[in-house]
């Protein structure tokens, strides 16, 4: 694959970002009793959320390789290089970097889900997905 494609492909990755932080948008509102109350509705926004951050993850881990960037030493790091890169700024990468461990909880310790930080995630955070899209969208102008 040429980079012209590998390039492209983080835009479609983008894209599907795009959509998946509309279908979590389109819950509203909700709270933690919310989440714990209703399997389908806690089910859905879980595992929209998980692959959000795993977009994000996989977007930064191709920009790492393809920049030729230092090996990171976790996701988090991964996060906090495009900080030093310049495809993040270093203050935005430090707040966001925490949605690596967000997405191993959810995927790893999903028994010690906590809804208030999900909640919190869904209703106050979801804007930090679109500020990581529109970052690396602007960097591979």
């Amino acid at each position: 694959m040429n980079k012209k494609d590998r390039i492209s492909q983080i835009h479609e990755k983008l894209v599907v970002l795009g959509g998946y932080v509309e279908l979590l948008r389109g819950f509203g509102k909700v709270t933690a009793g919310d989440l714990i109350k209703d399997d389908i509705k806690r089910g859905a926004i879980e595992r929209f959320m998980q692959l959000s951050a795993e977009v994000v993850l996989d977007v930064a881990g191709q920009l790492i390789a393809e920049y030729r960037f230092r090996t990171p030493e976790d996701y988090k790091d991964s996060l906090l290089i495009l900080g030093e890169e310049g495809v993040l700024t270093k203050k935005f990468a430090g707040e966001f970097s925490s949605i690596a461990g967000f997405r191993n909880i959810l995927v790893h310790d999903y028994l010690k889900i906590d809804y208030e930080k999900v909640v919190d995630k869904l209703n106050n955070q979801l804007g930090d997905f679109a500020k990581f899209a529109q970052s690396v969208a602007k960097y591979l102008q």
